[in-house]
């Protein structure tokens, strides 16, 4: 091996280990829910607007991290395929046309835990290290 691919090697290596480790994405509702597993495509109409039917019934309340949050821009690529900047895109037209409200922005994933836990037709996305006894999981994304 040449010095030169021994310094690509490491600078890849370092790249690697400088980057957030998650250890998946957890969508989840208050422990006592009788809300049921959800689908993808479940969470992403209601994530992009399309629905607020929460599972079970009622409407969902929608909680979203801060956009300065790297757990957000992965929720929404694994989710939907759309960057975060292009899901506020779609939010803006929503808003202005009055047809929906968009999710309540929360500063972190405990808050967005506890804001979930308080119970109702509460939804939002955390962490999956986050996750305690207070919420359940409904999807998963890996």
């Amino acid at each position: 091996m040449t010095s030169k691919m021994i310094k690509w090697a490491c600078a890849l290596a370092l790249a690697a280990g400088a980057m957030p480790a998650f250890a998946g994405i957890a969508v989840v509702v208050a422990a006592g829910s009788s809300a049921p597993s959800m689908s993808k495509d479940q969470v992403s109409e209601l994530y992009l607007g399309k629905s607020s039917a929460f599972p079970g019934g009622g409407s969902a309340k929608l909680y979203d991290l801060p956009e300065s949050n790297p757990v957000r821009e992965q929720f929404y690529q694994k989710l939907s395929g759309k960057s975060a900047s292009q899901v506020k895109a779609v939010w803006s037209r929503l808003i202005f046309s009055g047809k929906a409200l968009p999710p309540k922005e929360l500063g972190s994933d405990a808050e967005v835990k506890k804001a979930v836990a308080s119970g109702g037709t509460s939804i939002g996305y955390i962490d999956s290290s986050a996750v305690d006894s207070s919420v359940k999981v409904v999807l998963t994304l890996p």
